[in-house]
């Protein structure tokens, strides 16, 4: 049975059996197509793999350690009671709302 971490990191339309491997290999770009730039760009972030088929590139996808870009958090979470239409006004304000607020707690500290 697959966790839920390991269906969270591989995508829907992953292969899982060998003929849906051996469709996704005949229709890859190689020798007889070069590819496109669509294609290079997202290839940013591959893992590549030699040798061992499926079962390396899942080791490989595995051993891939995706953490955000605060590794050592710098915030603490906090429970908040706020006037509802206070909270809606900030949260209307679109994404980032929540660090607008901490500056504006900040300053008035």
């Amino acid at each position: 049975m697959k966790s839920a971490a390991t269906s969270k990191r591989l995508p829907a339309d992953f292969p899982k059996t060998p003929a849906e491997w051996e469709a996704l290999i005949a229709a890859a770009p190689g020798e007889d197509r070069p590819p496109t730039p669509e294609e290079e760009s997202q290839w940013a972030n591959a893992v590549v793999v030699h040798r061992g088929g499926p079962q390396a590139v899942r080791a490989a996808l595995a051993q891939r350690r995706r953490r955000g870009p605060n590794k050592r958090p710098t915030k603490v979470p906090t429970t908040l009671r706020l006037p509802r239409d206070t909270l809606e006004r900030w949260k209307a304000t679109g994404p980032g709302w929540q660090t607008r607020m901490a500056e504006v707690l900040e300053k008035a500290v």
